[in-house]
């Protein structure tokens, strides 16, 4: 069984400094992994190479047996939208918008009919404990409810993949561990892949396998094909 989604010997530069040297990675269907290292190893600059948001400079990013560092931006952000989901670490989500159209919004762009949408969204708030917020922007929202929102978005449109950068990290222990709790139970739930960044071992404590990077490049076993 080949991986569904893969880098091999990637290197990246932001200028004259390379954030990436040769880092090789991959994760089977429906696992979680964890990618783990210190501030600046390189790990999020690798996340982004995976979710086609960065182009590495040499190397190959594949997807379900496709390169996608060759695609254009345009092939680049259908993927990104249709087929991949994205947590990061402060929500991101649209001040201007409830919660329940924050989390519509992928199948929006998608082009969703809006009541669709929303009806879509909504199945989420019970899922994940949001009961009764779906009407509240974001400043109405405690930071575990923002990040629990933008979960709910991640996982909206069903996506193979999920890309969870430091999902907790502006939480406090006890609601970082709710909200892995919840992305992990939705994840298996729905047979998704997670590549998930962080730097806490409690948070990684939750994947089925973690790798490390250092110096832009992924120091323990990065392949695991064909695992159960």
């Amino acid at each position: 069984m080949s991986a569904l989604v893969e880098a091999r010997d990637i290197h990246l530069s932001f200028g004259p400094t390379p954030a990436l040297r040769g880092a090789t990675f991959a994760a089977n269907s429906g696992e979680i992994v964890a990618v783990m290292g210190p501030s600046g190893s390189g790990k999020s600059t690798l996340l982004h190479c995976l979710a086609g948001i960065l182009t590495a400079t040499s190397g190959e990013v594949t997807f379900a047996g496709r390169r996608i560092d060759s695609l254009g931006e345009g092939e680049r952000s259908a993927l990104r939208r249709d087929r991949f989901g994205f947590v990061f670490q402060f929500g991101q989500l649209v001040p201007e918008l409830t919660a329940e159209e924050n989390v519509a919004l992928p199948l929006l762009l998608a082009g969703t009919r809006r009541a669709d949408a929303l009806t879509r969204a909504r199945l989420w708030f019970d899922r994940l404990d949001l009961q009764d917020l779906q009407r509240r922007r974001s400043g109405e929202l405690s930071g575990g409810e923002q990040q629990r929102v933008a979960l709910a978005r991640g996982l909206v449109t069903e996506p193979e993949v999920l890309f969870a950068d430091e999902p907790t990290g502006a939480l406090d222990s006890l609601t970082g561990e709710r909200v892995m709790n919840l992305l992990s139970s939705a994840a298996r739930a729905h047979g998704t892949t997670v590549v998930l960044v962080t730097h806490e071992p409690r948070v990684a404590a939750y994947a089925d396998r973690e790798v490390m990077v250092r110096d832009g490049r992924v120091t323990s076993p990065a392949l695991l094909v064909g695992a159960p």
